[in-house]
């Protein structure tokens, strides 16, 4: 006899509700978010059923404490979709009245009633977690340097305008440890040419062509500004500039930890074979299909995960096809942007694209079709453990005599 148990996670407390596979309530608990409270639901739980195997649990949120708590002692947890599980919500009544205990019942229904069509979580390996917490630092980095960039710009702009002309975007650490540096227009009045290239040398800038170019562009002069706020602008250079270089070379030294991790995978050479991926869409990938085939049983599942399946909707005579919402946004930016990458690299992708964008579909539904049909053919290599070979799957196309679709 399996018992099934519903929990309603929060940062506090968690509310449990517990039924047989009738449906007779067997416990209704509340319990603190820390370890007395976890000891507290297993010995409550284990009264009702000593084997952790038969005791199904249904949660909102795979990535929490309690979930690994309850791993770790066996019990088998679904992890239900908000999606999924706001859809049923209708099955309470129809005020809409909403609070912990009533999600914990619902929840505990949902699995009671939907067991046959759910699948049970599994934990990816530790390789996969590990390479998961780090590209979720790396996008976050991204972001912070890409904010940090336009400050820097932006004050470079108001009174520092040659050392924007001469380094442009930014995006090189030379230019970053230059305004540490000197970091305003009167630092560069003593500055000679002389002590210009020997910095160059000392910061392991060794594209000699360009310092003339750089150099001239550092001496153009400028408007004039007001001197006494020059100290404060310079502060301010300087120490946006230390910070953007600490951002750059962290992210750096994230992507190589990755790198480490994904190497040391066995289904790395799957990922590495897609035309287009790079390193960090190759990285990406992996950890969006994980280690577990059973996760994903049909080419289906993941595209409607992912987002880049869209819905169709029919009822009577009424048929429409409309844009998926609710999915994993991550997975849907990654799949799209590794289609974008896999049009230089890939023939029957590009030619896939641009028919699409024939047809009159905006770039960014064309990139997500693509992505979509990306995601059946990883799908199919990754289950039969098989790298992707361009030629074979224009053979097989030209096979069935049907264009890439």
């Amino acid at each position: 006899m399996k018992t099934i148990i519903g929990i309603d996670w929060s940062e506090k407390k968690h509310c449990v509700h517990a039924y047989n596979e009738s449906g007779a309530k067997l416990l209704r608990l509340e319990v603190a978010a820390t370890v007395t409270g976890f000891r507290k639901l297993t010995r409550q739980v284990n009264k009702l059923n000593p084997e952790p195997a038969n005791c199904l649990v249904a949660i909102e949120k795979a990535h929490n404490l309690l979930v690994d708590y309850l791993h770790d002692l066996g019990y088998t947890l679904y992890i239900l979709a908000p999606s999924l599980f706001s859809s049923n919500r209708g099955r309470q009544g129809s005020s809409g009245a909403k609070d912990d205990d009533r999600d914990a019942l619902l929840l505990a229904e949902i699995l009671r009633t939907d067991l046959g069509r759910l699948i049970p979580w599994q934990p990816d390996g530790p390789l996969v977690r590990q390479m998961r917490i780090l590209l979720t630092a790396v996008d976050q980095l991204t972001k912070s340097i890409v904010r940090q960039r336009n400050r820097l710009r932006a004050l470079l702009l108001r009174f520092y305008p040659q050392a924007l002309d001469a380094f442009g975007s930014l995006k090189t650490q030379f230019s970053l440890r230059f305004l540490t540096a000197f970091p305003g227009p009167a630092s560069l009045e003593t500055l000679r040419y002389e002590q210009f290239t020997a910095f160059c040398h000392q910061q392991a800038y060794y594209e000699y062509g360009r310092y003339p170019e750089l150099w001239h562009s550092l001496c153009n002069s400028a408007p004039e500004f007001n001197q006494q706020e020059n100290p404060a602008f310079c502060q301010q250079v300087a120490w946006q500039a230390e910070r953007l270089f600490s951002m750059v070379l962290q992210k750096k030294n994230l992507i190589a930890q990755v790198q480490s991790l994904f190497q040391q995978h066995p289904d790395a050479f799957i990922f590495h074979s897609l035309p287009g991926t790079g390193a960090l869409l190759a990285y990406k990938l992996l950890v969006m299909f994980g280690d577990h085939r059973q996760r994903y049983p049909t080419r289906a599942w993941l595209p409607a995960i992912a987002g880049t399946a869209p819905v169709t909707v029919a009822s009577g005579k009424s048929r429409y096809v409309k844009f998926r919402r609710a999915c994993n946004h991550n997975y849907r930016n990654t799949a799209q942007q590794f289609a974008n990458s896999s049009i230089r690299k890939s023939t029957w992708a590009a030619t896939y694209f641009y028919q699409a964008r024939d047809r009159g579909k905006s770039k960014s539904h064309a990139y997500r079709c693509l992505a979509n049909r990306w995601l059946h053919i990883i799908w199919s290599l990754w289950q039969r453990r098989e790298a992707y070979d361009e030629a074979y799957h224009l053979s097989q196309v030209s096979k069935h005599r049907r264009a890439p679709s």
